[in-house]
């Protein structure tokens, strides 16, 4: 049985919804799909102190911006966009149209249509998640979107330069300084001046995420978003000191961030709880990993990684790093996770930054049945078909009759039948005498 050194004080991934929090959401989507701008700017103003002119940023105020970013910060925000966008281009070449013939004469196709719209939202506040701007609009614009809508808040009244400076460069086709609960619900429902998009991305708090839940079906989202999640799954040559620093790494997200270490080695543990009561004080944002790893944080010692693996893919954690001397072995022996991250020389950071996979991810548990964001997101998978030799139509026509009626859908019989007659003389007992045998 596996050994709990430590275990979480606090339940972690709840999956309760604050009344207050839902209440005021639906309060604020309501509001703007009856009064739509109006509505908007006196949310904006309430809750952000924020009413330009616009909200939307001309081509020329996002070229005065981006030229007062340092350089040095654009060419980083190039460089982990080229990750995102050679990654992204791989996945949509990963997907391929098709069309097959399974009778003669009977092709069935499927095609990948990109949505006409996407919204991304990129969240200010504290963190503003400048890589957010990657994760959405690149991806996006590699699947094919035509109309990319980007919404940022301002940050204490001031324009977040770097967060639109990655939108421009991103490729946004429009830019809004604009947050919270207004933001999503504009997009989703559309404004005066704001277009409605097709389908929704992007992290945001806690009344960002139930806004998405409200208006899912409305529109797509990406993921139903929760607390940040990582797990490490280290042997005894795992570097104790590593493992601390990595699972505070993600801590810091927000004090209700579930950080877990399942490892074989007692000592491996004990060590790694030492090396990070040292290291939180040190922390500037200890005042959110503080909390995170003390409600939420868990250290478990197994037998084996035969173990190790199994108890891992029972969180179905939203990151899960490797820290093993085989660390590709667990791509063959785990499956419920986010995302995997093998060896030392890789970190879930890089995933939240800059190596060019998408950051955004289930959390939860919904790894269990879900990957994360990815260019397919914004593609449509369709199919079509067509019947052009007449023996099969009548074929699939008699089939059709008797399928239908076993579900006692008459209506559906009927439209098999009038091919099976047309094609292959065929009776249709139930209709006007010119009708039948095959006279139709």
């Amino acid at each position: 049985m596996p050994q709990i050194i430590k275990g979480a004080t606090s339940p972690s991934g709840a999956r309760v919804t604050d009344d207050r929090v839902r209440e005021t959401v639906a309060g604020v989507i309501s509001d703007i799909r009856a009064r739509g701008d109006e509505a908007v700017r006196a949310y904006s103003e309430k809750f952000d102190n924020w009413s330009p002119a616009s909200f939307r940023l001309t081509k020329d105020e996002i070229r005065s911006i981006v030229a007062g970013v340092p350089e040095t910060t654009l060419d980083d925000i190039r460089t982990v966009q080229r990750n995102v966008r050679e990654f992204a281009r791989a996945q949509r070449e990963s997907i391929g149209d098709f069309e097959v013939e399974t009778m003669p004469g009977v092709f069935l196709g499927q095609r990948n249509i990109p949505v006409s719209a996407a919204g991304a939202y990129v969240p200010g506040g504290r963190y503003p998640l400048v890589a957010s701007a990657h994760m959405t609009i690149v991806t996006a614009k590699v699947a094919g979107v035509a109309r990319t809508v980007a919404c940022t808040p301002p940050i204490r009244g001031e324009i977040p330069s770097a967060t639109v400076a990655a939108m421009s460069l991103a490729g946004a086709d429009e830019i809004y300084l604009l947050g919270g609960v207004q933001a999503v619900a504009a997009m989703a429902v559309g404004t005066e001046t704001i277009g409605r998009v097709d389908l929704l991305a992007g992290p945001g708090n806690a009344y960002v995420a139930e806004a998405k839940r409200q208006l899912f079906g409305e529109v797509g989202i990406d993921l139903f978003a929760g607390p940040t999640e990582i797990l490490v799954v280290a042997d005894e040559y795992a570097d104790p000191f590593v493992v601390a620093v990595d699972l505070l790494s993600q801590a810091e997200h927000g004090p209700d961030s579930p950080a877990v270490l399942v490892t074989t080695s007692e000592q491996v543990a004990q060590k790694a709880l030492e090396h990070i009561d040292t290291l939180l004080p040190t922390m500037s944002t200890q005042d959110y990993a503080g909390p995170a790893w003390r409600d939420h944080g868990q250290v478990i010692v197994v037998a084996d990684l035969d173990e190790a693996y199994t108890v891992a893919d029972g969180f179905a954690s939203e990151h899960v790093q490797i820290l093993t001397r085989q660390p590709r072995e667990a791509l063959e022996r785990m499956s419920q996770y986010g995302a995997l991250f093998l060896g030392e020389g890789t970190c879930v950071s890089y995933g939240d930054k800059v190596i060019g996979t998408n950051h955004t991810l289930p959390t939860r548990g919904a790894a269990r049945y879900t990957g994360g964001l990815w260019v397919g997101k914004y593609l449509k998978t369709v199919t079509y078909q067509e019947v052009v030799n007449t023996g099969s139509s009548a074929e699939l026509g008699e089939l059709c009759g008797r399928a239908a009626r076993v579900e006692f859908f008459e209506g559906h019989a009927r439209s098999g039948d009038v091919r099976a007659a047309k094609y292959a003389g065929a009776d249709l007992p139930w209709a006007p005498e010119v009708y039948r045998a095959g006279s139709a």
